[in-house]
């Protein structure tokens, strides 16, 4: 299940010093307040989504209940704002936690690590660190060159794409804890388990000689503290930067699994996608690549095709 779009769909990188929130300075006694209402009003929101999509399906609009056009609409208008939210909160929060990590501190932390303690470490930084697969990769060049070793790096740069925190979250509210945690624990596990083989085979001699000749930037100026109104800022514009590019593939996937939800019949999924037949696997992963856009888009979709009959396994690799 990937989860980068155009543009990768990432929050803003932090890479040394630059586009890191605002130095440490007064901090306003009110900003707590403010977010705690603010954290207030997006639950009362947020529950109050399933009424609210109703009264606009069935009051509002007049369809139908029990007709194929209402039950689309009321997926859409439901799903639509759940998952704008979802999106929004996640965001905001790992933004914060990503205000923490620059490239040289991410380097400390893996380096002088033993092997299989590094694997773990490495493929747990991938997912929370803010460097999707565009800037990973000259990421990892630098790990190497500091001296990171080989099988580390890789289990870094494989569960950076692969293990999406947007993604977790949102099949955490909209399929449960058990599938998020399958998600999270299948990807961390190949990027462990590969890392480890990968550091068996003692491919370092493969490596280009210009990359252990890079110069690494050690023993630069020391990382300088941020304050909780910097961090809360690029939260923010975290959010902002992601919903732009996001927002048309969401209302996207939604449309067409409101479309799925409304007019497929029951269990009609199953015949194609179900656990029975055997080409379901690779059908599943043909038809999505076409509609490879990001995690965000493509998981109201795989909620449809599960309401209809679909197994698990079969859009787990669309």
């Amino acid at each position: 299940m990937a989860a980068e779009g155009p543009g990768c769909g990432c929050a803003p990188e932090i890479e040394g010093s630059a586009g890191l929130p605002p130095a440490a300075g007064k901090e306003s006694p009110w900003l707590p307040i403010a977010l705690g209402a603010g954290l207030a009003l997006w639950f009362l929101l947020y529950f109050a989504l399933p009424h609210l999509a109703r009264w606009l399906t069935y009051d509002l609009l007049s369809l139908a209940k029990g007709a194929r056009l209402g039950a689309s609409v009321e997926f859409f208008l439901y799903d639509t704002p759940k998952v704008l939210l979802l999106l929004a909160l996640v965001v905001f929060g790992v933004g914060i936690i990503r205000s923490y990590f620059t490239a040289e501190r991410t380097r400390k932390l893996l380096a002088g690590k033993s092997e299989t303690v590094g694997n773990v470490l490495a493929a747990g930084l991938g997912v929370v660190t803010p460097f999707c697969s565009c800037s990973a990769v000259p990421l990892f060049i630098g790990f190497v060159a500091t001296g990171v070793p080989l099988g580390v790096t890789f289990s870094f740069l494989i569960s950076a794409p692969m293990v999406n925190e947007i993604a977790l979250v949102l099949l955490l509210g909209l399929f449960g804890w058990k599938i998020a945690a399958l998600y999270l624990g299948t990807g961390l596990a190949i990027a462990v388990v590969a890392g480890w083989v990968i550091g068996r085979l003692k491919l370092e001699g493969h490596v280009e000689e210009w990359v252990y000749a890079m110069e690494t930037g050690e023993g630069g100026e020391a990382l300088p503290e941020f304050g909780w109104r910097g961090r809360v800022a690029y939260g923010f514009d975290a959010v902002a930067d992601i919903m732009a590019k996001v927002w048309p593939y969401i209302v996207a996937g939604i449309a067409v699994g409101a479309a799925i939800h409304g007019y497929v019949p029951e269990n009609f999924m199953a015949s194609i996608m179900g656990k029975g037949a055997w080409w379901s696997v690779p059908v599943a992963v043909v038809v999505g690549i076409p509609m490879y856009s990001n995690a965000a888009g493509i998981i109201p979709i795989v909620q449809a095709l599960l309401g209809k009959g679909a197994a698990l396994g079969t859009v787990r690799h669309s």
